[in-house]
């Protein structure tokens, strides 16, 4: 088969990823074996690809916002059949027995694997994922609208679930990229304001047109105190701005990865009144679960930038440089 992988990890510009001949991948048991449709370009494929996450196998395959179909079924597959749609996201394995599985944390587990940084993932012809860790897409969505949704979306989910906000609440959303734009639909759709603060005029655009209430510049304090922020940018020196705009007892949850050093806080200015200020961690399975049921549901409209899958590298190289707004996916029919 084809793929993309990464070679030595350094600047997009430098060139890392790599593009040639691999051996076909074959399923183990329980697990499943996709001809790729579709793969949505994450932020995180960049920090791997950048080193700024290091990968765990020389010449890992990236992607883990992949939509494909069944083409394979390893030994005691039951789940799926032949020809069924599915997706693979960033969750690839957890271990099931630490005492965080055991208590439905498994987005804490001691020893998971992830989709394209311990497994390869979806910048390939192919590719394998455990059955139990594969999900079904809502009729709805076409594969370039579906791939986004199993991390951007599935990960700003969580996210909103752990900013705490409420319907009728403010929330403030600082960056606006795949994952954000999704996130910002959903709690309008759950009835709360909000307030997007983004550098790019674009993304402030959409912004408004998502229904947004306000939309203004990275550093800009919202018009009124938030009672929840979520920060999406891999921006460490926005954490006590976005601190500074919560209301007291209001809560902000990074959702990154990957995030830049967070200058020094003031305790009076930043964190008193009771501000939370915590990390958002993976997903479990029914974060998942629950989160494509709601998309089908509202119905989301993700923004898409669709790039032939022989352009994952341009596509990773606009990210770095924000040439668009929403979410690049790669398409095999390009």
């Amino acid at each position: 088969m084809r793929a993309w992988w990464i070679g030595t990890p350094g600047p997009i510009a430098s060139g890392p990823l790599q593009f040639g001949e691999r051996p076909d991948p074959a399923p183990a048991p329980w697990e499943i074996l996709l001809s790729v449709h579709a793969c949505g370009v994450c932020r995180t494929d960049l920090h791997l690809a950048e080193g700024d996450l290091r990968p765990r196998t020389p010449g890992r395959i990236p992607g883990h916002e992949v939509v494909g179909e069944v083409v394979g079924l390893g030994t005691g597959c039951t789940r799926f059949r032949l020809g069924e749609r599915v997706g693979a996201a960033w969750l690839a394995r957890t271990c099931g027995t630490c005492r965080f599985c055991r208590r439905g944390a498994e987005n804490l587990c001691l020893t998971p694997t992830f989709t394209g940084w311990d497994t390869d993932g979806g910048y390939a012809e192919m590719m394998t994922v455990h059955e139990d860790y594969a999900y079904r897409i809502p009729d709805v969505f076409t594969d370039e609208k579906a791939a986004p949704l199993l991390c951007a979306g599935i990960i700003g989910y969580r996210a909103l679930r752990c900013s705490g906000i409420a319907p009728g609440g403010k929330l403030g959303i600082y960056g606006f990229g795949g994952s954000a734009h999704l996130t910002a639909q959903m709690a309008i759709f759950e009835g709360a304001d909000v307030y997007v603060m983004t550098r790019s005029a674009a993304a402030q655009r959409l912004a408004l047109e998502l229904g947004a209430v306000f939309a203004g510049s990275a550093d800009q304090a919202p018009p009124e105190p938030l009672d929840a922020a979520i920060l999406f940018a891999p921006a460490g020196g926005l954490v006590p701005v976005a601190l500074r705009a919560l209301d007291r007892g209001g809560t902000l949850a990074i959702a990154g990865i990957h995030l830049s050093d967070i200058p020094e806080l003031d305790y009076q200015k930043d964190l008193f009144n009771e501000r939370r200020l915590r990390s958002v961690t993976a997903n479990t399975r029914t974060d998942g679960q629950e989160f494509l049921a709601l998309a089908g549901n509202i119905p989301l409209n993700p923004t898409t930038v669709p790039y032939p899958w022989t352009k994952a590298d341009q596509a990773l190289q606009d990210l770095s440089a924000d040439r668009f707004t929403g979410a690049a996916v790669l398409l095999r029919s390009s």
